[in-house]
């Protein structure tokens, strides 16, 4: 019963929001603006053809351009006629050709690891250094050079690299401790104290020994001069198996860019894949280093510059990535044969000069596309 003096009021339906003031769905430059497949496929393919070119330029100017002036015309006589009784002939062939191979395979070795580090931590600072691939080929040189009097190029190849090798299983097996296993984060805490301790003891060493400085410091450097055929003999092999690992990788490295939980429902195993990489980042970058020393920022800058244009599909960015640093590392040689003639400036040093502020600016330009 309802009293007379009491009338029951309609229950209001709840007031909705008006459109004027909902909170904007944030909308983003790829949605506003999204990218056509077609569109995207084209600029990858234009990408690379251009790096092709710019590949095969830099041969040339390789082959070309040293501290010896050569003519042009006397380089294509070296190439297509040979005399083995010219000298100039004889510079092209057995030093200049030679080192132009070298610097072509250790640049893409660089390139690839490179991609592969930043790929594995999903860090955009990362090089293959993070591994300890450098403070440890470096201590096992400098172990060559004191206790077993190792004096040559060729020498320190297989302690350089046997030296990465250690130092990446290490790094890989202090950062898989624990219920996670091995995550980005546990390999570059890992990698960043391998390095430091083997840098410790590295500089322990050279310190008490001024021989072994002399030597080591030729090597430590980074250079293509000085390396004949052989020593790219003794670490192609490696190289290879490291690329060939890199590139089947890239479908499992698209997924694990994603996350691991989303890799994992994809049926990519990620404990495997991370293995696969580290094997391959030791492979490449270990090689690399044990035929040409040390050499920074081309697996830092590479990836950065590629990604403008393949995008983060790694099935792209790791043959682009090989690409750009034969090209970076070529070029970097030039420029140093020719920039304090008739002396020489090692590649790593022209790279550091050069790579440094490069990388900077793409950070100040807001260039690194996102991993």
């Amino acid at each position: 019963m309802v009293s007379a003096g009491h009338v029951r009021r309609p229950i209001a339906p709840p007031r909705s929001t008006p459109l004027s003031t909902a909170t904007p769905v944030p909308v983003t430059a790829a949605a506003r603006h999204p990218v056509p497949r077609r569109s995207l496929r084209v600029r990858r393919l234009t990408g690379l053809v251009l790096l092709l070119a710019a590949l095969v330029a830099c041969c040339l100017l390789s082959v070309a351009v040293g501290a010896k002036p050569i003519p042009l015309m006397t380089v294509w006589d070296a190439l297509v006629r040979p005399d083995v009784t010219l000298e100039d002939h004889i510079v092209v062939r057995s030093l200049r050709i030679p080192r132009t191979v070298l610097g072509l395979i250790v640049g893409a070795a660089l390139g690839l690891a490179g991609a592969l580090i930043q790929g594995h931590t999903r860090n955009p600072l990362a090089d293959p250094g993070i591994l300890g691939v450098n403070a440890g080929a470096a201590f096992l040189v400098v172990v060559g050079i004191y206790v077993f009097g190792v004096t040559d190029a060729l020498g320190y190849v297989w302690f350089a690299f046997a030296g990465a090798a250690v130092a990446s299983v290490a790094v890989f097996v202090l950062g898989a401790v624990g219920r996670g296993g091995a995550t980005p984060v546990t390999l570059a805490l890992a990698g960043a104290a391998v390095s430091a301790l083997l840098s410790a003891l590295t500089s322990a060493i050279i310190l008490i020994d001024v021989a072994t400085l002399d030597a080591y410091r030729y090597w430590a450097v980074g250079s293509l001069a000085g390396r004949d055929g052989e020593v790219l003999t003794n670490v192609v092999w490696f190289l290879a198996a490291g690329a060939l690992i890199a590139l089947a990788s890239a479908p499992a490295l698209n997924a694990l860019s994603l996350g691991d939980d989303v890799a994992r429902s994809l049926g990519h195993s990620v404990k495997r894949t991370r293995v696969l990489g580290i094997v391959a980042i030791t492979l490449l970058a270990g090689g690399a280093t044990a035929a040409c020393g040390p050499i920074s920022f081309v697996g830092l800058v590479v990836p950065h510059v590629v990604r403008t244009f393949t995008g983060p599909d790694y099935r792209w960015l790791l043959p682009a990535s090989a690409l750009s640093g034969s090209v970076l590392l070529l070029l970097g040689d030039v420029v140093g044969r020719v920039v304090v003639r008739p002396g020489e400036l090692q590649v790593g040093i022209v790279l550091a000069l050069v790579g440094a502020p490069f990388f900077i600016y793409l950070v100040r330009r807001r260039k690194m596309v996102s991993l």
